[in-house]
């Protein structure tokens, strides 16, 4: 999917501003064009990391590192607050106006439910956090589709290189003011220079934040990918480069090989290492010393030199609009997937989404960036600059705030409505002599889909807590004040989802309820059917069970599949069973739902609930004959329940029935829909097992 991560190409806020500024370098500009299309080019046809982003970071520091140096050792005041403002009065413009181009594009394409992230990633976007709140979901970049991505979600490196624009100024004016104070505390020993402070705070530095993120990145890969802390020896290193790039003087034939070396490296990284996973540890010293080496080779002097290439106006212009193609890319890929319904563009289409790209960041650096910066009033005073600041913020926080309140509102009319017009499952009970309202709102509201997973109570407590760590997902409902029957639940989320009728049955009858659970584990014996980590899990489960001697066992068991046969008997179930049985504990096995190809209440919102599309004939949603058939008789003390009845109807399965949502996602049951199945599953649970209803 997109590069999870990449820092902002080149930003306005240290982009020169004419070719002919002082101390420019076009090989720099060039080699920002590179990586920016390194990015984009990734992102659309192959779908991974490319370390592009790892560049971009370096090179802010590393521009940013000889303004303020130079800066520090002419003794020229820093004026730390008058150089935030300009540089976030030069960032936001473009932000803002992608900002809003990616808010109409969400309104026309993406579908209700995901709109309320859109507008908190909008606000995260704006602040510079967005890197923090797509870690604190603990995104993880590589197992999303295009399609399914948000069109912010590359904001995340532009929020970690706005923190270090605020980070490190301050690092400077640290080592301004204590260059000073060491040269009177030890007037015997010869000055500290200021260069050779900043060289030891940004080493410590750097040191510091590459462990980090190499032991953070083994451990808890999906968050230190967009972790401010995991990055900073990026910047520290361009920053580091910067301090030495002076004293580095290889020969013509050197800067030869470290030119076109550093840039076949960069352009390789993606392709030979294994960087999926493994950013930003280690891993990602690969591109960020190719892109030194590239630095270091500078201007060459020979006609064979990288910076000849690095140099030429094509890639020098497509530099400057490296910043705006970066904003640009992303949302267009994104809307693009979503707008034809396909998954990877085709290499055509790639190209077009390039293109297209491309135009919008030319007339973005050309209509908004310039303009802005060729402006001289908000130069003058530094309030002027902080109005800009807050007009671009306005500009955005109107919109996105309307919006937000119009979903919420949309939200509680929903809620107000009499339970009487959004029947749900109960609406397919023989004994049902309405009908339900075509009038109604389907429930629940879009901007709650999120929230409706199965819950439980809390972690489990006392004696129900597992030994084995393999189990520590262990939750359980609140005890009963008097407990008539234990029950453990097994397996994967499609157990879970049952929570929603077992669990307030349970509080009724005095059931104690403990969920040992994982995602994608199906409950069942040792097989190579399943993965191995499965196998532990529910060999961990077998064994609590065994432990505990519980009255009985909830599990599911059938095993849905999107494409045929689309029922099947789970792997090694009755023999994952049997040990329960064994020991006189009753085993309910319920029959699976469906699945799909594609999100069911995203499908009513964009087409509609009576659509063709949204109403999937039953003979593709589950086998003819029930895999529960083949069950009966076979173990005893099984007791099996098909609640398929109350799922699909007149042969079809569809999306809304009742006006609820029959499913939170592509397979998985709401929980507002399996709560108005309550009544129906307790009296099929009883049945099947002839358990006592008082």
């Amino acid at each position: 999917m997109m590069e999870k991560k990449a820092a902002a190409p080149a930003t306005p806020a240290e982009k020169p501003a004419t070719r002919a500024k002082p101390g420019f370098r076009p090989e720099v500009q060039g080699l920002r064009a590179l990586a920016v299309l390194m990015v984009a080019a990734y992102h659309i046809w192959l779908g991974k990391v490319s370390g592009g982003v790892d560049v971009f970071l370096l090179i802010s520091a590393f521009l940013l590192t000889l303004s303020f140096t130079r800066k520090l050792e002419s003794r020229a005041p820093l004026r730390l607050v008058r150089h935030w403002l300009h540089v976030f009065k030069r960032l936001l413009p473009a932000v803002v106006v992608v900002l809003l181009a990616i808010l109409v594009g969400t309104w026309a394409l993406i579908p209700q439910s995901r709109w309320p992230d859109v507008l908190t990633e909008a606000w995260a976007s704006l602040m510079y956090r967005q890197n923090w709140q797509l870690a604190a979901f603990a995104v993880d970049y590589y197992a999303q589709q295009h399609v399914d991505a948000s069109p912010l979600q590359h904001f995340w490196s532009l929020s970690v290189q706005g923190q270090v624009f605020i980070l490190w100024p301050l690092i400077f004016a640290g080592v301004g003011l204590a260059q000073p104070l060491l040269a009177r505390l030890f007037p015997q020993r010869k000055a500290v220079g200021h260069r050779q402070l900043l060289f030891i705070a940004f080493g410590a530095v750097f040191l510091a934040s590459l462990v980090f993120s190499v032991e953070q990145t083994a451990t808890n890969q999906a968050y230190a990918y967009f972790d401010t802390r995991a990055r900073l020896w990026e910047f520290a290193l361009g920053s580091l480069l910067a301090l030495t790039i002076p004293y580095l003087k290889p020969g013509r034939w050197l800067r030869v090989v470290l030119g076109w070396g550093g840039i076949a490296a960069m352009l390789a990284c993606g392709l030979v290492l294994p960087v999926d996973r493994s950013f930003p540890g280690f891993v990602a010293l690969w591109p960020t010393l190719a892109a030194a080496a590239v630095i270091v080779a500078g201007h060459s002097g020979s006609r064979f030199g990288a910076d000849r290439l690095l140099s030429s106006r094509p890639l020098v212009v497509l530099g400057d609009n490296s910043y705006a193609l970066y904003l640009w890319h992303w949302p267009v890929l994104v809307f693009f997937l979503l707008a034809s319904g396909t998954k990877q563009p085709s290499l055509l289409q790639g190209l077009g989404i390039m293109a297209v790209s491309l135009l919008l960041a030319v007339a973005t650096t050309r209509f908004v960036e310039l303009p802005l910066r060729s402006w001289k009033w908000p130069d003058v005073r530094s309030w002027r600059a902080a109005v800009v600041i807050a007009a671009c913020g306005a500009l955005l926080a109107l919109p996105v705030t309307a919006w937000q309140s119009a979903i919420t509102a949309e939200a509680a009319a929903i809620a107000d409505q009499p339970h009487e017009l959004t029947p749900g499952a109960a609406a397919l009970a023989p004994d049902y002599a309405g009908k339900p309202s075509e009038e109604a709102l389907i429930i629940p509201a879009p901007a709650a889909m999120k929230d409706e997973w199965a819950n439980v109570d809390g972690a489990c407590t006392g004696d129900n807590v597992p030994t084995d760590p393999v189990l520590e997902g262990c939750l359980q409902n609140e005890e009963p004040e008097v407990v008539t029957k234990r029950i453990v639940v097994l397996g994967d989320s499609h157990s879970q989802q049952y929570m929603a009728a077992l669990g307030p049955i349970a509080k009724q009858h005095g059931w104690e309820v403990v969920t040992l659970l994982k995602g994608g584990c199906r409950f069942g014996a040792q097989s190579p059917e399943r993965p191995e980590f499965c196998n532990d899990f529910n060999k961990a489960s077998s064994a609590y069970v065994l432990e505990h001697k519980p009255d009985a066992v909830f599990t599911v068991a059938s095993l849905t599949h999107v494409d045929a046969p689309f029922e099947t008997e789970v792997p090694g179930y009755l023999e994952g069973i049997k040990p329960f049985t064994d020991l006189g504990i009753d085993v309910v096995g319920v029959r699976d739902n469906p699945r799909f190809s594609f999100n069911m209440p995203e499908c009513v919102q964009k087409k509609g609930k009576d659509s063709p599309d949204c109403n999937v004939p039953l003979e593709e949603s589950l086998a003819a004959s029930s895999p529960l058939d083949d069950y009966v008789g076979k173990v005893e003390g099984l007791h099996l329940m098909d609640m398929s009845d109350f799922i699909c109807e007149q042969g079809t399965c569809p999306a809304v029935v009742g006006n609820v949502y029959v499913y939170k996602d592509d397979n998985h049951l709401s929980k507002t829909y399996v709560q108005t199945m309550i009544p129906m599953f307790e009296q099929r649970l009883l049945a099947a097992t002839g358990w006592s209803a008082s």
